[in-house]
């Protein structure tokens, strides 16, 4: 036997591994188990979920919260981000982060006063001090604060994961303090002494209105963003949640200081949903649309910004089940984007998720194309159009990265690992893990070649959220959600902040790029 094939065999068996005769997929299951540091920088990964529940209770380190792969080690950055703590954007960059800035996916109800008499909301937007752990609030008066990123331009923005959910623009989170939204869905804002203020926050009406979650910005401008949306969840045979991508009115030079939230690319725009086609580009039938069509080929149909949700529906955009978290895939060098996002799913109903990728080559387009002929399927719609396409739509195209499974199920967020590319899935799920899947080879078919578990949650009233690589690709961060603190009394480190419960927000490092 060659001695590198024996080796392998006797790590597999010292960690474990039982190969099953005959069975080729468990084969390569744990060889990839067996050879985890050389694909993902980690001794060994997680086996078994955990199934018994470590409640939150004051004292706690970080290995209590989470079963961690071997060769990560962990540390708890606060105990004092506010419950329901969920995405997170460095702040200046990924690069020297000196903070974190996160959504608080939680309501606006009032958790107190200010000294001056004025109302109190709970949190929607915090900073939190990696040096030191420090915790401010920056924004109050969202509802469902979830989706959240660093702009190119240097701006923050942050979304509502509500059925009418907004995007709002933050000019510089490190002085905008304790602001609070004199309403949702307009840019008004006060502050602690009911003071108006001014040039900090703006409300993006041009984006549209959604249950918003992932998105990822281009740096003309150009946003990519799903709705989180069931099938059905709006009536019998209504579509699921759409893909959509905003096209601004004025682009981004990718240069030009941003110094006015006036200046910013968000302003006004087009929007325009995907829509997967079940014939080719070239096809006189070209796009066909339908039940049954949600990969290959698509089109970008033009959606009403007053009513998204109606308008993709109306219009015959494709559906999905419930898109949630999405970034740009960082390795592709083609032409354009690739952007890529999870559909939770529903494990109940054996629909376990996915992980689906739109690759879209032109993400601008050089203006639309109506179809006025009856005898195709678009009739009366407008699309973007590209003028090197053929018909002159802009073509883009959809594909299943990733099948979710009994074990893996309900992926909610997703990150790419920098440096290698690799694919993080983190899931809504009690005791919810973390997996870590290498990027599709040169094998004949467009999907990831392989995950493992490399961090599982100890508290079934928890979940893992909002898990980010700092640039190095080898420090990473992650929130444990809304956990039960009934064990966090007053005075404990763990306990109420800013009149409000709290969450743990957890540093894993210890990954190895290249075994270094």
């Amino acid at each position: 036997m060659n001695k590198n094939i024996l080796a392998l065999a006797i790590s597999m068996a010292v960690s474990g591994a039982a190969v099953a005769a005959n069975d080729f997929g468990l084969e390569a299951q744990n060889l990839l188990r067996a050879q985890s540091m050389k694909f993902f920088g980690i001794v060994k990964p997680v086996g078994s979920s955990e199934t018994v529940t470590v409640p939150r209770v004051p004292g706690q380190k970080a290995t209590d919260l989470i079963k961690l792969a071997t060769g990560l080690n962990a540390e708890i950055v606060t105990r004092k981000s506010a419950n329901n703590s969920d995405m997170m954007a460095f702040w200046p960059n990924a690069t020297k982060p000196s903070h974190i800035v996160t959504c608080i996916e939680a309501g606006n109800a009032a958790v107190g006063t200010f000294p001056g008499g004025q109302t109190k909301l709970t949190p929607s937007v915090q900073t939190v001090n990696l040096a030191t752990g420090a915790v401010k609030t920056i924004l109050r008066g969202m509802t469902g604060c979830d989706g959240i990123r660093l702009t190119p331009w240097n701006t923050i923005v942050a979304t509502e994961e509500e059925d009418d959910g907004g995007l709002y623009e933050i000019l510089n989170p490190l002085t905008t303090v304790d602001q609070t939204l004199v309403a949702r869905g307009a840019s008004a804002t006060i502050d602690t002494a009911g003071n108006a203020v001014t040039g900090q926050v703006e409300y993006r009406g041009a984006v549209g209105k959604l249950a918003w979650e992932g998105l990822d910005l281009t740096k003309q401008g150009v946003v990519y963003y799903g709705d989180e949306l069931r099938p059905g969840a709006e009536g019998a045979n209504t579509d699921g949640g759409s893909m959509f991508k905003f096209v601004p009115s004025t682009l981004w030079d990718g240069t030009t200081p941003v110094t006015s939230l006036s200046q910013s690319p968000l302003v006004a725009g087009t929007i325009y949903a995907y829509q997967a086609s079940c014939v080719d580009k070239g096809s006189s039938s070209f796009p066909q649309f339908g039940q049954g069509c949600e990969i290959g080929q698509g089109a970008w149909v033009k959606v009403d910004t007053a009513n998204l949700r109606a308008s993709a529906d109306a219009n015959s955009a494709t559906g999905y089940y419930r898109p949630e978290d999405g970034h740009f895939d960082p390795m592709y060098t083609g032409t354009g984007v690739k952007f890529c996002w999870t559909n939770t799913g529903n494990e109940t109903a054996k629909n376990y998720g996915e992980v689906f990728c739109i690759t879209d080559t032109n993400p601008v387009g050089t203006g639309e194309v109506t179809i006025n002929n009856p005898a195709v399927n678009g009739n009366g719609l407008t699309y973007l159009a590209d003028s090197a396409e053929s018909k002159g739509f802009a073509v883009a195209v959809a594909e299943r990265a990733i099948s979710g499974d009994a074990d893996f199920n309900q992926p909610d967020n997703l990150h790419f690992q920098p440096r290698t590319g690799n694919f993080y899935v983190i899931e809504d799920h009690p005791f919810g893990d973390v997996w870590a899947c290498l990027r599709d080879g040169k094998d004949r078919d467009n999907n990831v070649d392989g995950c493992v578990k490399i961090l599982s949650v100890r508290d079934s009233s928890a979940e893992p959220t909002g898990f980010e690589f700092a640039a190095d690709g080898k420090t990473a961060y992650v929130h444990i959600q809304h956990s039960n603190d009934s064990a966090c009394v007053e005075g404990s480190d763990c306990a109420i902040n800013d009149d409000y419960v709290t969450d743990d927000l957890i540093k894993i490092t210890g990954f190895k790029i290249n075994g270094k």
